[in-house]
């Protein structure tokens, strides 16, 4: 009985392991579709290379207008995007102490006026006396000298309101030339006090672009060369010409300043736009460049790469060392070499070994 039950269990165990050596010989076909994909072919770079520097777009003229004098804010006449012409009245400062200092000075000139012309007539009345011989040296030269104090003091009167008068010009604030006010700093009843910003004003047409170039790069910028200045939020490209370059990194973090005047466009630009300006560089011998789309890469973290096309014309992803961004492009330093393929689009989700047609 027990050899039979011994037999009995040596098939099952046998059966058992035949079945599975089976399963494990079968395969399972990949029945998955390809996904179509375009790729493109790496190569080398080698034309005139360009530095790519952040910047942002602002108007040629723009000014933070203040003011001298020190008061609250009685009216204020536009608001922001209302345009302005040169001359024009944005703001009022109470001026009460002003007036009442005016009055003082008109009433000093009536004074000094006064005196003035009596004291013209002495010294015309003595001078003739003088030549006549009636009236001595000393007299004469008495009467001279209060006729030039006199004189001196309507002067003193005259300039004090002119001061005045010109007091009243920052309590009257106006636009400093033809614009489109930007920003407004105040509010009616506020206190305005001496180089405190009040109102922005700028003038539209012109723009400049102010971007930040680091120290390893600054002595190959030339003022007067001519860049390309390329707006995200756009899609466009601009042309413009090196108008400054800064010589001193000292209140700028380390990056210099170079002030790029763009062309005149008539394409919708705002002050604040972010901008990448390309400037030329001199070409340097043997610097052929890896360059690849920027849209074509893939990101994971800090990672990115691209994916390549293996030998059974499946998906691999293949990460990289980026270098320098040149406008769409961006340099690889490692990671893929000349005439490898890589994909530039897919009509799906790919992944490591998803299979791929190529279009």
């Amino acid at each position: 009985m027990q050899t039979k039950l011994y037999i009995a269990a040596l098939i099952t165990l046998v059966i058992t392991i035949s079945s599975c050596g089976s399963d494990d010989k079968k395969i399972v076909a990949d029945n998955s579709p390809a996904v179509a994909v375009e790729v493109s072919t790496v190569s080398e770079e080698n034309g005139s290379p360009f530095l790519s520097a952040s910047g942002k777009i602002e108007a040629v003229n723009s000014a933070n207008i203040s003011t001298r004098m020190m008061g609250y804010v009685d009216k204020i006449y536009v608001q922001v995007g209302d345009k302005v012409n040169k001359g024009q009245q944005l703001i009022s400062i109470n001026n009460t102490d002003l007036s009442a200092k005016l009055a003082q000075v008109n009433a000093g000139i009536t004074e000094a006026t006064a005196a003035f012309n009596n004291a013209e007539k002495d010294y015309n009345r003595y001078t003739a006396l003088f030549n006549e011989n009636s009236a001595s040296q000393k007299e004469l030269d008495d009467i001279t000298a209060n006729y030039n104090m006199a004189k001196a003091r309507l002067e003193g009167a005259k300039q004090m309101k002119n001061e005045v008068n010109a007091q009243f010009s920052y309590s009257n604030i106006r636009a400093p030339f033809n614009g489109v006010v930007t920003n407004k700093f105040i509010k009616v009843g506020d206190m305005a006090n001496p180089g405190m910003p009040l109102m922005e004003v700028e003038s539209p047409g012109n723009f400049q672009v102010l971007a930040m170039v680091p120290e390893s790069e600054i002595l190959q910028i030339q003022s007067g060369s001519e860049v390309q200045v390329l707006i995200k939020t756009l899609g466009e490209s601009f042309k413009g010409t090196v108008a400054e370059v800064s010589t001193s990194a000292k209140n700028t973090g380390g990056q210099y300043v170079v002030k790029v005047m763009l062309n005149e466009s008539k394409s919708n630009l705002l002050s604040g736009m972010y901008a990448t300006v390309q400037f030329p560089t001199a070409k340097k011998e043997n610097t052929n460049r890896v360059l690849i789309p920027i849209d074509a890469l893939v990101h994971n973290g800090q990672l990115s790469g691209v994916y390549t096309v293996s030998e059974s014309n499946t998906a691999l992803l293949r990460w990289l060392r980026l270098g320098r961004t040149y406008g769409d492009s961006v340099e690889v330093l490692s990671g893929l070499s000349s005439e490898e393929q890589y994909i530039v689009s897919a009509k799906g989700k790919l992944f490591n070994g998803a299979k791929i047609s190529i279009q």
